[in-house]
């Protein structure tokens, strides 16, 4: 086969030259990968991680991953998977309303959750508490560079470990994105499975929700996005005016009240830190002698499983089947 020549590539690369804003981050300027390796002929070194990104098990895995629900009845509750292109599809509408770069945004978004454990933030807690320091969004970042060896550009991992409100800012305007896209989306959505589940209805959230940003799904999002490019236009940031911001930090605590913690049973807890926690002890013990650190294998392992692996595997260890979460956990 005749080989390609990179013209193609090239061509994508000036075109992001001629069209993007002044601000954006242009492939051709990347500050590249750990590992030096040619460039694609066809595609650019956004384009590419992207692609790296969705061929990757970890990306696979997230199907069946929860988001908020565990083993749910209902065929239309998010889950992890679901709840990447959903934060995909905001943070590009605004990356091309901005005219800033929507590759590189896009295989930011696309990372961004590769790191997540199974059963959610419960999964998350027990394996910080076995290994303090562990953070989804790092786990994230361990992935790409270490347990499946990407090898992709530094402002796509600067984006994945800081898309997280509790670390710094993306040193990059699209990584920045990301971090508000993440947000918006999981807000809303959330809110919608949890009207589907019956655990609450819209009338009842607070009026600060209702009245900045709306009473229905489709209106919460555009204002959200919308409030996103009219900072752009007005301050030239990546940012929200105070009322909107104010009101999705609202509706981000009723949820936090109401869906992540207030309807978690203590025998969820339970379930969970038993399932998470014997694996994590398990698989601690097969470490090889003289491992650095037992842990962080045992960790990279059990963190990298769906739900229903973590509860087979659960179940050979105990000999028994793992106690019921309840429909909805």
């Amino acid at each position: 086969m005749a080989q390609v020549h990179d013209r193609y590539r090239l061509a994508a690369e000036v075109a992001e030259l001629a069209s993007l804003d002044e601000r954006a981050a242009l492939a051709s300027r990347s500050r590249g990968r750990s590992l030096v390796e040619p460039e694609d002929a066809l595609r650019t070194c956004w384009q590419r991680d992207r692609d790296r990104i969705v061929h990757s098990k970890a990306f696979r895995r997230l199907a069946h991953k929860t988001q908020v629900f565990l083993a749910p009845e209902g065929d239309h509750y998010r889950v992890r998977l679901t709840h990447t292109l959903e934060v995909t599809q905001v943070a590009r509408t605004v990356a091309r309303a901005l005219r800033l770069n929507e590759d590189l945004v896009e295989a930011i978004c696309l990372g961004h959750d590769l790191g997540h454990t199974p059963f959610g933030h419960l999964g998350e807690e027990v394996v910080a508490e076995f290994m303090p320091g562990f953070r989804h969004n790092l786990q994230s970042v361990r992935i790409v560079e270490v347990l499946e060896a990407l090898n992709l550009t530094w402002e796509v991992r600067d984006g994945i470990a800081h898309h997280t409100w509790s670390m710094i800012m993306p040193s990059t305007l699209e990584g920045q994105i990301a971090r508000y896209a993440d947000r918006i989306a999981y807000l809303n959505h959330d809110i919608d499975d949890a009207v589907r589940a019956g655990i609450l209805d819209e009338k009842e959230l607070p009026s600060e929700t209702l009245e900045a940003l709306g009473t229905t799904h489709s209106q919460r999002i555009e204002t959200m996005v919308g409030d996103l490019v009219g900072r752009w236009q007005d301050a030239g940031e990546i940012g929200m005016s105070a009322p909107v911001f104010e009101a999705m930090g609202r509706t981000r605590e009723f949820l936090f009240e109401r869906v992540y913690l207030g309807r978690i049973t203590t025998a969820t807890r339970d379930v969970v830190g038993l399932v998470v926690g014997t694996l994590l002890t398990h698989h601690e013990g097969l470490a090889a002698p003289g491992a650095e650190d037992p842990r962080e294998g045992a960790v990279d392992y059990v963190a990298g499983m769906t739900d229903r692996f973590a509860l087979r595997a659960f179940e050979e260890l105990a000999g028994s089947r793992a106690p019921a979460f309840g429909a909805l956990g």
